[in-house]
């Protein structure tokens, strides 16, 4: 096989060229893209019931990331990857396994799916801290009003008509 293509209406030849380069790198974040190059894929045979491909079809895919040697991700980005996900990794890989579609194509699809899921939330800035707030005067009014009212309302039932 050759690596260059014949140009039909010229005389040369044309490289082999992708129009886009980073068209299966997985965008995250703004500040963080997973590079094809840095995920791994494994084949098998899903469980569970199936037709007569089931026992010939390796249509279960487990897709790795390596999160601590990965290239391109920021230290701080890392750190916080590596601390939010570290339940989930196994020296320092996350490996994601889908099995629920019938076709390796729709679990390839679904695994690096729920990798930019898992990436974006642990990747996410933690939330602003929170600034103790006072009930204000007429909530503690109202919620001591509502709370007379429903004692009256169960003394009523008590059934002292006299």
């Amino acid at each position: 096989m050759s690596l260059t293509r014949f140009h039909p209406q010229t005389d040369w030849t044309i490289p082999p060229t992708r129009d886009n380069d980073d068209v299966d790198d997985l965008v995250v974040t703004r500040s963080l893209t997973v590079r094809d190059a840095d995920l791994q894929e494994r084949f098998s045979r899903s469980s569970g019931p199936g037709g007569q491909g089931v026992n010939t079809a390796d249509s279960r895919v487990e897709l790795s990331y390596d999160v601590a040697r990965a290239q391109g991700i920021g230290p701080r980005i890392r750190a916080r990857l590596l601390e939010r996900l570290d339940q989930r990794l196994v020296d320092g890989v996350l490996t994601i396994a889908a099995s629920e579609h019938r076709t390796q194509l729709a679990n390839r699809k679904a695994a690096r799916e729920r990798l930019v899921e898992i990436l974006r939330e642990a990747a996410a800035p933690p939330p602003p801290p929170r600034r103790p707030t006072r009930p204000t005067r007429g909530s503690k009014e109202r919620r001591l009003a509502e709370k007379k009212r429903r004692g009256q309302t169960k003394q009523g039932r008590s059934g002292n008509w006299d």
